[in-house]
């Protein structure tokens, strides 16, 4: 089934800021489709992620922290439009579109341990609607407001549906006290609007620090009383796969401890973006795919 844009079933950062039911699936596939069993696709369809310790080896960590490290301190990429530095610190926070930069991340998305998952979590085949590497330095790193992805993909590129998953793979350890992130399990159920129209060029502003397109005070706290708030801690080498409407959010990292993540979107073929539903134009191609081309 594709997902169409006949009609704007979310919407967003108008005057009502409403929360709206979640009239699409979680999970699209079946237990035949691929690595997670019956089991664990309910408990994805419920909670909105699923944790899996170990999903990539010791050495494939130092390999891919080996090759993160190359991205971050490499000179020829600092004013690059890719690279997002922290606004307060000045250091790298986030590298945008990896697999056009490293072809090491780029068979990453390829893996079979990754792409079947995607496959089977949305039911079709997939593409990269989005792809990054995330750093969080000790002391100083940032973290992010409470938000759910969709509303920004929705709002901003033109997605359909929350018809898309995030894959996060932890490099470094990741601890209840280094800014982990934060997940409301089962808010995915719930399209929460953001709140405020998207200035021009949104992008550039709020990928340091987000303020437009957030839920208010009061939607948050309402969702935290039914939802209540998990973490996502394990060992380097963990991955979290999460539905793209959970709200999530990670707090500063004051500790000595650096906390750093590969991140991939998958999108269905069958969701492709269209025009943007509370945008004047699309963000730009490094930051939303607009290539459909399923991942082989």
């Amino acid at each position: 089934m594709t997902t169409t844009a006949s009609s704007d079933l979310y919407p967003t950062r108008q005057h009502s800021e409403q929360p709206t039911p979640r009239t699409h699936p979680t999970v699209w596939g079946a237990a035949a489709d691929g690595p997670f069993d019956d089991a664990a696709l309910q408990a994805h369809e419920r909670r909105g992620f699923t944790i899996l310790p170990d999903f990539i080896s010791s050495e494939e960590v130092t390999s891919f922290s080996a090759e993160l490290d190359r991205l971050v301190s490499d000179p020829a990429l600092r004013n690059d439009e890719r690279v997002v530095i922290e606004k307060s610190s000045g250091e790298v926070r986030s590298v945008f579109q990896v697999e056009r930069l490293s072809a090491q991340l780029d068979a990453l998305t390829r893996d079979l341990r990754v792409l079947d998952r995607a496959r089977q979590l949305l039911g079709s085949d997939v593409y990269l609607h989005q792809t990054r590497v995330n750093y969080m330095p000790g002391f100083k790193g940032t973290g992010f407001y409470w938000h759910s992805d969709f509303e920004t993909w929705h709002a901003e590129d033109g997605l359909p549906a929350p018809r898309a998953v995030s894959c996060s793979i932890a490099l470094t350890p990741n601890h209840p006290f280094n800014g982990g992130l934060m997940v409301m399990p089962g808010s995915h159920e719930t399209f929460v609007p953001g709140v405020g129209e998207t200035p021009q060029n949104n992008h550039e502003s709020s990928l340091q620090e987000q303020t437009v397109g957030v839920p208010t005070e009061d939607a948050i706290a309402d969702l935290a009383q039914q939802c209540g708030i998990d973490q996502f801690t394990g060992p380097a080498g963990s991955a979290l796969w999460f539905d793209s409407n959970i709200m999530h959010a990670s707090s500063n990292n004051i500790t000595p401890y650096p906390r750093s993540n590969v991140f991939m979107v998958f999108n269905s073929v069958e969701n492709a973006p269209v025009s943007p539903f509370a945008a004047a134009a699309p963000r730009p191609e490094h930051i939303a795919a607009r290539d459909v081309t399923p991942l082989r």
